[in-house]
């Protein structure tokens, strides 16, 4: 592996070396591909589009990145922003790279999880949207766009993730063909309608299984808390280690979704039925809420505490949006045509 890594760590080289000047752009991309934009931004824009779709792209991020983290714990993937340091191979031929704020992530490398949640969740929105076109249009070239679209989509996401160092070249391409057969595969088996007490056992299952899966590796003697050292080790700014990109944040952030996805469907089975414009005011009003919620500080101290409230954060996010918001949207704009 190391021949393999050794031309990952010179293709990033050249990479910065190339796409400096436009290093804005690739961090946006970066946090494009973060799977917090699938849950805050994907998912909001296509459910009050089309519900089901909304619904699969939570369900589908949800499962594709709880499968992510399962395949980081059992294939130890390296990161070059350690494996540099690590290796001792370029002791006295020191890569000409740099760390951005987006690097520093704590948990293992491969596959990469930005790359792969991205190919799960935009395949469910690009078959929808070229399933759409082609049913209006009878245009193969016209529906093909979308897929155009997802090809350059998860491309820019891969080029990102090298760029700032935080994966090689073959865990980028991995992620993103596991992300791509999740899509395929988990976009036609979405449980919509399905009762409160299947999202609690499915969230509860995901949590207590990958909890019982890393208490076995750990008795085993496998120490999963080695790349969490490795980052903080060469991390070049202490403060770009963040709790929530450990991964057990991960872990909560899924879980809590499922089970919020469930309490959405409980409390309004079919959703608020809404015309266009009201749905327009509803993107509007849950961008903004989405954002304090995303916003909202957690204490770090103790972690216990963290990784509850993480959880509970997550679970509000379908609230907001299939509750909530459309309710008071749907309470305001009623009255004002009865008036």
């Amino acid at each position: 592996m190391d021949e393999i890594h050794t031309q990952g760590i010179l293709i990033a080289e050249t990479l910065q070396e190339k796409l400096m000047s436009h290093k804005h752009f690739w961090l946006v991309a970066t946090h494009c591909g973060d799977p917090n934009a699938a849950f805050f931004l994907v998912f909001p824009f296509t459910y009050f589009i089309s519900r089901r779709t909304g619904v699969t792209v939570l369900w589908v991020a949800a499962l594709s990145e709880w499968l992510n983290l399962v395949l980081k714990w059992m294939l130890f993937g390296e990161r070059p922003f350690w494996w540099i340091g690590e290796s001792r191979l370029f002791v006295n031929n020191e890569p000409n790279v740099q760390q951005f704020s987006a690097t520093c992530e704590t948990g293992p490398g491969s596959p990469s999880g930005h790359a792969m949640v991205t190919g799960a969740v935009w395949w469910v929105v690009v078959s929808s949207l070229g399933s759409f076109l082609y049913s209006r249009t009878h245009s193969v070239a016209l529906s093909a766009l979308p897929y155009l679209f997802y090809v350059l989509m998860l491309m820019v996401v891969g080029i990102s993730r090298i760029f700032i160092l935080a994966h090689f070249p073959h865990q980028v391409v991995a992620g993103s063909v596991t992300g791509l057969i999740l899509g395929v595969i988990l976009s036609h088996r979405v449980p919509d309608g399905r009762p409160l007490l299947f999202y609690f056992t499915s969230s509860m299952g995901l949590l207590i299984s990958a909890l019982i899966f890393h208490a076995g590796l750990k008795q085993l003697g496998l120490d999963l808390s080695w790349s969490t050292a490795l980052a903080k080790k060469w991390c070049s700014h202490a403060e770009w280690i963040r709790l929530d990109s450990t991964p057990i944040s991960s872990l909560c952030r899924d879980c809590g979704i499922l089970l919020g996805l469930g309490l959405a469907q409980y409390w309004k089975p079919r959703g608020w039925s809404l015309p266009w414009a009201p749905r327009a005011l509803c993107v509007a009003f849950v961008s903004m809420a989405l954002y304090h919620v995303n916003r909202l500080p957690l204490p770090v101290r103790p972690q216990v505490l963290f990784y509850i409230l993480y959880f509970v954060k997550f679970a509000i996010v379908p609230q907001v949006v299939m509750v909530l918001v459309p309710g008071l949207v749907h309470l305001l704009t009623r009255k004002k045509k009865n008036d």
